[in-house]
């Protein structure tokens, strides 16, 4: 049988970027059989573009939140998504003619592949990576997707903007209600991603399967990733990154994570190493940074100890 194939596109105050998503998604050489857009309540632009996509022959749907942020966009959207694969996409991209049919060949190889992704061609940044969706053993996270190049490979996490998955697999999983944040809600794709790796699942990320990416401005607070620095959205980012890696990790593998992020981090997430290097390169705000960063690793740690996520996932088929 043909799988059913849903597209989740969660929308909020950007009805021209959607309006361009949307129309990509009708120009689709295997065409989506439904379209789902996670829309807030009172987004009343929002609303006008779909049923405008839906006049014009696109089956888009609209499933209503009145809370705030992607992930309960997209878990409404999901709720209301009948397909047997689940794509999704931003509503500031704008999937390749292909990208559909693409990721369905992935699906279609080996019943043991969970999700597929591919790249996100950005408008400013160009290159060519190999390493891509890399979680290290020590739980540092290599992205990369926007620059990925070369053949199709096994990944470890996959990027919002381009991903899809088996539907019992992301129902079984589901978007982390524990996420901190009021807009994108940074690294929900890793508790997405590491629970499905641990149970077995490959991830496939192919850059050949492409959208290109328009990056938006963000109308809520987690403007990171936009060329703005502000102390609350790192915390919460460091907080959902925390969660996600800890719960992802078991015995001495979280004990190492610990240990790095406290003591090493990363630039964007420093702790005192990577703190001293942006202070030696004449960061003003490097010591901001890294507290709030402290800040968002206890939280983190907190939310794990209090309210752990427990899941069931199914191991895959063999081959």
């Amino acid at each position: 049988m043909t799988p059913r194939v849903s597209v989740l596109v969660p929308s909020y105050g950007r009805p021209e970027s959607l309006a361009r998503c949307l129309a990509a998604l009708g120009a689709q050489t295997r065409a989506p059989d439904e379209v789902v857009a996670g829309v807030r309540v009172g987004d009343d632009a929002t609303v006008a573009v779909a049923e405008a996509a839906r006049a014009a022959g696109l089956p888009v749907r609209i499933a209503r939140t009145a809370a705030t942020g992607v992930v309960a966009s997209m878990q409404a959207a999901l709720d209301a998504a009948t397909g047997d694969i689940i794509a999704l996409t931003d509503d500031d991209a704008r999937p390749f003619p292909a990208w559909i049919a693409g990721l369905l060949a992935h699906f279609q190889s080996a019943p043991d592949v969970g999700g597929v992704g591919g790249r996100d061609w950005q408008p400013w940044e160009r290159g060519n990576a190999r390493r891509v969706g890399v979680v290290q053993w020590f739980g540092r996270v290599i992205g990369n997707h926007h620059l990925g190049a070369g053949p199709a490979r096994d990944v470890d996490v996959l990027k919002g903007v381009n991903c899809s998955f088996r539907a019992p697999l992301l129902r079984t999983v589901g978007f982390d209600g524990r996420l901190r944040g009021t807009g994108a809600q940074l690294y929900w794709e890793l508790g997405v991603c590491l629970p499905m790796r641990r149970a077995g699942w490959r991830l496939i990320y192919d850059p050949s399967v492409a959208v290109d990416h328009d990056v938006a401005p963000r109308l809520d607070a987690d403007h990171l990733h936009r060329g703005v620095f502000a102390e609350p959205p790192l915390v919460d980012a460091v907080h959902n990154e925390t969660v996600a890696l800890l719960e992802g990790r078991h015995g001495a593998a979280r004990a190492s994570f610990l240990a790095w992020a406290f003591l090493v981090g990363t630039g964007e997430a420093p702790g005192p190493v990577q703190c001293a290097r942006r202070l030696l390169q004449g960061d003003s705000l490097a010591i901001r940074r890294w507290r709030a960063t402290v800040a968002g690793r206890l939280a983190g740690a907190s939310t794990v100890r209090r309210s752990p996520r427990r899941l069931a996932v199914p191991t895959p088929p063999s081959r």
